[in-house]
């Protein structure tokens, strides 16, 4: 019988393999354990496959959930990169100060809020203000608007964790102004929260009511929108605005519109990194941030860094050279052209979507590249992994969500699989 290397040695034997020493040490002991040391490197692979990697969606989903949501491209200047940053001290007079200073005031300054402060999810931003503002009493919400925001997150669920009551009005189809009217009366409710159905569409013998009205029931409303879309003038996707996004309520209008607070993502059709956003009146928002979940809640530097440079494009009219807005406005005409020259598979006309629980139904013409078969796991084990779809019983890739710097890659990987 053949004596098995020892662990040292084999993973010795794995310095190529991108691992750091320790996880090279843990595939040499799979290996062995599993009587495969010949294979080592294989075991070690698959330590590297389950680690967070960069893909290339070709799914032709913009807002992947799976694969990170809004695709992110931070670039700062060789001048700003740091291992520190003025976080939490005022760099004039050197003392502590608020970390929603910097970030949150660029958004609230784009949006006509008031003030505004992030934390870490868009569920995290609905949890803090029902926390901060209703603990202990009871929130008036449509019967059609108790959904499931994600995750098998459900409204009704946050309420209740968040140590609020609620009061339901109207029926799934049809809620009116009087429905609040009447809970208004009979409760002594803290908010009014109303949520956009940002992950699914009723239609038919539908009514609900807008935020313009439910402000004159004297009683604050909380507007979760969503998707984050911050002006529903869109002027970055140019004249007209497309269709697509014609019913998503922007929090720069509902906020005129009457909404004491918005909340919604930072991840969807705000285009930056996964966080949650709370805006409005200037006391509403400082009572969350004095709330002591909001400690537990707030993000870390790097993603106020990446909300930062996103809100820089915004101010600096530059939205549509964001990655999100980008490959929503790319021309059919652009993706054929790019699936001609990529040259191999067959060119083929799609749709895309927005994705990321954003306008449902919605989808966009594209164009890809359609191959024979099934390559979906092949192409998921490349060096660089694809994530593609199947139609039928082809495997298509979408180039609207490919960016161009990896055409050249995606020819050799698809020529070295077929």
């Amino acid at each position: 019988m053949v004596r098995p290397p020892s662990v040292d040695s084999l993973a010795h034997s794995l310095e190529t393999s991108g691992l750091p020493h320790q996880l090279r040490v843990e595939a040499a002991r799979r290996s062995i354990a599993n009587n495969d040391h010949g294979n080592a490197a294989r075991y070690a692979k698959e330590i590297l496959d389950d680690l967070l990697q960069p893909v290339i969606n070709g799914t032709g989903v913009i807002i992947h959930t799976n694969l990170g949501r809004s695709p992110l491209r931070p670039e700062r200047s060789q001048r700003d990169a740091y291992r520190y940053s003025n976080l939490e001290i005022d760099l004039k007079s050197g003392k502590r100060d608020s970390r929603n200073k910097r970030v949150g005031s660029l958004l609230a300054g784009y949006i006509g809020a008031q003030s505004a402060i992030i934390v870490n999810n868009g569920a995290s931003a609905i949890f803090l203000v029902l926390a901060a503002h209703a603990l202990g009493r009871s929130v008036i919400i449509s019967r059609g608007e108790l959904v499931e925001i994600g995750g098998g997150f459900r409204i009704p669920e946050v309420l209740a964790s968040a140590g609020v009551q609620l009061v339901e009005v109207g029926t799934t189809n049809k809620t009116r102004l009087k429905d609040y009217e009447t809970a208004a009366k009979n409760s002594e409710a803290a908010l009014i929260l109303k949520v956009h159905s940002s992950n699914y569409r009723m239609t038919g013998f539908v009514e609900s009511v807008p935020v313009s009205q439910l402000g004159s029931l004297g009683i604050p409303v909380v507007f979760d929108i969503g998707s984050g879309l911050l002006d529903e003038a869109a002027p970055w996707m140019g004249w007209p605005k497309p269709s697509w996004l014609k019913d998503e309520p922007g929090a720069r209008q509902s906020l005129a519109a009457g909404a004491d607070l918005v909340t919604f993502s930072g991840d969807k059709l705000l285009g930056g990194p996964q966080a949650g956003i709370i805006a409005g009146r200037r006391e509403m928002v400082e009572t969350c941030a004095r709330h002591p979940l909001y400690r537990a809640l707030r993000p870390g530097n790097l993603v106020l860094e990446a909300m930062g440079a996103t809100l820089f494009a915004y101010l600096d009219n530059r939205a549509d050279e964001l990655p999100l807005w980008r490959m929503a406005k790319l021309k059919v005409d652009e993706l054929k052209t790019r699936a001609e020259r990529i040259g191999v598979g067959r060119p083929a006309p799609l749709r895309a979507a927005i994705g990321g629980g954003s306008l449902p139904g919605q989808e966009l013409d594209s164009f890809g590249i359609a191959l024979k078969g099934d390559l979906t796991a092949k192409l998921r084990q490349l060096e660089i992994p694809v994530v593609a779809r199947m139609e039928g019983s082809d495997t298509v890739i979408d180039l609207r969500t490919v960016d161009p710097s990896d055409d050249d890659y995606l020819r050799r990987s698809i020529q070295s699989l077929t």
